[in-house]
C-alpha cells in the first residue's frame, strides 16, 4: 500500500528559505502563496516593493518579506542576501522569475527588426540572462558552501520554439536554458551533487508584459498573434498561474531528488503540435 506519509514529507517546506526573484508577478504571485501554504518563508526581490503589499497581508506572520533589489546589480543582490540571512535564516532556494519583454524590442508593422533600438534590445537579454547568472552566483555561492540547494529558473515557450516578433526576448530565454543545463552539471560536479538546477519553461500566459500582444484595445478579445497561439494550443485556452504550481513544487521537493539540468514545459500542448 502506497505511503501517504512519505508523501507529504515530501512537500514539507518548513525548513525552506526560498528567495524569489519577480515573485511579485502575475505568475510568481501564486507560487508565493502555494509555498507559503507549504510552510516556506519566502523573500521576494524585486523592484517595487510595494506591489508585494497584499501578498504580505496574507503572509502568516514573519514568513514573508519583499526586498528591493535588481537583478542585474550583483551589489545590491549581495546586500539583500546579506539582510535575507538576517530576517529569515540560510537561503536553501532560489527560483528565478524576474524577466520580460518590451515592445521597443518587438517588431511590428511601424518598427522592423533592423530599427529595434539597442537600447531596448540590451534591456531585455539583461534582465532576462544576466537577471538568471548573477541571482545564482549570489545565492548559488551560499548553496555551494552548505552543500545543499535548489534553484528553479522560470524560462519561456519562447527558448523551445522561436517565436517571431520577439528576436531579444526568445534568445535571452533560450539562452537561460542552456545556462541552466550547464550550471546543473557545473554545482553537481564542483559542490555537491544534492544542488539541483533545473527550469520550467511556461507556454502562453497572460501577463502584464505580453498583454499588449495577446488581447486587443478593449482587452476582450485576442488579437490575430493571441488567436494563433489559442489554434496552436492543443488544449485551447492559455494557461492560468496555478497550472505551475505543481511542476513547481515537484521540482523543489525531495520526490525528483535525480532530477537535475531539465527543462519542463507548461503548455497545454504547444510544443507538441507541429501546427496541422
Amino acid at each position: 500500500m502506497f505511503d501517504k506519509t512519505w508523501l507529504q514529507e515530501q512537500f514539507d517546506f518548513t525548513n525552506e528559505v526560498i528567495v524569489f526573484t519577480g515573485g511579485a508577478g502575475v505568475l510568481g504571485s501564486e507560487m508565493v502563496r502555494a509555498l507559503l501554504g507549504l510552510g516556506a518563508k519566502v523573500a521576494i526581490l524585486t523592484r517595487r516593493p510595494e506591489r508585494a503589499e497584499d501578498l504580505i497581508k496574507e503572509a502568516p506572520e514573519g514568513r514573508l518579506r519583499a526586498y528591493k533589489s535588481d537583478v542585474v546589480q550583483r551589489d545590491i543582490l549581495e546586500d539583500n542576501a546579506e539582510q535575507i540571512q538576517q530576517d529569515l535564516g540560510q537561503v536553501t532556494t532560489l527560483i528565478n522569475a524576474a524577466g520580460g519583454n518590451q515592445k521597443g524590442a518587438t517588431t511590428s508593422p511601424t518598427q522592423s527588426f533592423f530599427d529595434l533600438p539597442q537600447e531596448a534590445l540590451q534591456s531585455v537579454v539583461s534582465v532576462n540572462l544576466l537577471g538568471t547568472i548573477l541571482p545564482c552566483q549570489v545565492f548559488g555561492r551560499v548553496m555551494a558552501e552548505q552543500k545543499r540547494g535548489n534553484i528553479i529558473n522560470i524560462s519561456s515557450m519562447a527558448a523551445l520554439k522561436p517565436l517571431t516578433k520577439i528576436p531579444a526576448y526568445a534568445s535571452s530565454k533560450a539562452g537561460m536554458t542552456n545556462f541552466t543545463q550547464w550550471l546543473s552539471v557545473h554545482m553537481a560536479q564542483e559542490y555537491a551533487a544534492s544542488i539541483r538546477v533545473n527550469a520550467i519553461a511556461p507556454g502562453f500566459f497572460l501577463t502584464e508584459q505580453n498583454r499588449f500582444l495577446l488581447l486587443d484595445e478593449e482587452g476582450d478579445g485576442y488579437t490575430p498573434r493571441g488567436q494563433s497561439i489559442i489554434d496552436h494550443t492543443p488544449m485551447g485556452r492559455l494557461g492560468d498561474p496555478k497550472d505551475l504550481i505543481s511542476t513547481l513544487l515537484w521540482l523543489l521537493s525531495p520526490a525528483s531528488a535525480f532530477v537535475t539540468g531539465i527543462v519542463v514545459p507548461v503548455d497545454g500542448g504547444f510544443s507538441a503540435f507541429g501546427g496541422i
